[in-house]
């Protein structure tokens, strides 16, 4: 019996979700699957909000229509609720570090058509005290896992969020920019590997998009030639 053959044997494949044995490493079993709503279907092309009707190229909600975000596209592959929900907050809350190889495969698949041969790929940046309390930034190791699916450079630190600020959680969209302003910079060093190229923003969860947002401003003050954003959960967009 082969090593491969031992470790499986030992440690059978495990629903990424409950933990229940499954055919295959990472992945969700039957109940977790029909429990976590995949994005399908019309979405907004510039912030990825679920829409009526059928998928189409180039659709746009209401609110890009009316206030374009400052960046180009957007790609997210989850809706932020029931198992998804679960598994963003694992990842984020939980030391659940191992999700984030499939999650970061799930969202270079989303984001592939957003990547060209320069392409850059960003974290959104965890405050230094938030980062030494959680101990990794999540959007960091989703980021490395899509710029590896993808081929592309990955920088952890070309953005800088050199104030902490308040949990966005319970704000609305004005609120959560307020908070955000001035917050996130480009790296004193590292953020000139941003100038001139493609940018793609990785984040967990994308809501009103005032994080995502202050990181495309930041990016394009460093140079950024095109911003992009993927996300691995759409939450529903603040009122």
């Amino acid at each position: 019996m082969g090593m491969q053959s031992v470790l499986r044997a030992i440690y059978p494949p495990a629903c990424m979700g409950c933990g229940d044995m499954t055919e295959a490493d990472h992945a969700l079993c039957g109940a977790c699957w029909r429990e976590t709503p995949f994005l399908g279907g019309a979405l907004c092309d510039l912030c990825a909000r679920p829409l009526p009707g059928e998928a189409e190229p180039d659709l746009r909600c209401d609110a890009c229509l009316a206030a374009p975000p400052p960046w180009g596209r957007a790609r997210a592959v989850l809706q932020y609720r029931d198992g998804a929900r679960r598994l963003v907050l694992g990842l984020k809350h939980s030391d659940r570090t191992d999700l984030a190889r499939p999650m970061g495969l799930w969202m270079a698949r989303a984001a592939a058509d957003l990547a060209e041969p320069d392409t850059l790929v960003v974290p959104v940046p965890l405050h230094r005290g938030r980062l030494w309390r959680r101990r990794y930034n999540q959007s960091a190791l989703l980021a490395a896992r899509i710029a590896r699916a993808l081929g592309r450079e990955v920088c952890a630190d070309a953005l800088w969020r050199h104030r902490a600020t308040a949990t966005l959680a319970g704000q609305d969209a004005e609120a959560r920019r307020a908070t955000l302003d001035g917050a996130i910079r480009p790296h004193p060093r590292r953020g000139v590997r941003m100038g001139g190229r493609m940018v793609l923003l990785v984040d967990d969860v994308l809501t009103s998009g005032a994080t995502l947002g202050a990181c495309a401003r930041a990016a394009r003050a460093a140079g950024a030639r095109a911003i992009c954003v993927v996300a691995l959960a759409r939450a529903a967009p603040d009122p």
